[in-house]
């Protein structure tokens, strides 16, 4: 099938197949004319693509499992435990990235919480707030206490 109904049928746009395709991650057949040329099997290939994207993996690690998956139906299955290191180390950079998420929202809350009990809301007022913290003896404006 070509593109434009393989990307109907998957879902998945055009730009988004020629980038995996680019990535290494899908290798469609070229006609003569160069037109690219998507097999039953593609489908399945572009849901595990989509599958590992949506666990939060990038393309580069999902390049190095891809070849570990195997086609058990309807969707693309780990073949081998041999892919357990790289998904722990996976799960390991999202644990880190939702730990440094969630410190931005406690860091966010508190501001949220500072900003309501300033109880300032007339934008006059808080242009002379804001004129206080430029001055250098003011706990924002200075730095660190």
């Amino acid at each position: 099938m070509r593109m434009g109904e393989f990307s109907r049928r998957t879902g998945v746009s055009q730009r988004s197949l020629r980038y995996y395709e680019e990535q290494g991650l899908l290798r469609p057949a070229r006609r003569p004319s160069g037109y690219r040329e998507y097999e039953e099997a593609d489908v399945v290939t572009v849901r595990g693509i989509r599958m590992l994207l949506a666990a939060g993996l990038n393309t580069a690690v999902i390049a190095e499992l891809l070849p570990c998956m195997v086609d058990e139906g309807r969707i693309l299955e780990p073949a081998c435990s041999s892919m357990l290191p790289d998904l722990r180390r996976e799960r390991a950079r999202i644990d880190d990235a939702a730990a440094a998420l969630l410190a931005a929202r406690e860091r966010l809350d508190a501001l949220i919480e500072l900003t309501a009990e300033s109880g300032v809301t007339d934008e006059e007022a808080c242009a002379v707030v804001a004129g206080r913290a430029g001055r250098r003896d003011h706990p924002v404006a200075g730095g660190p206490r």
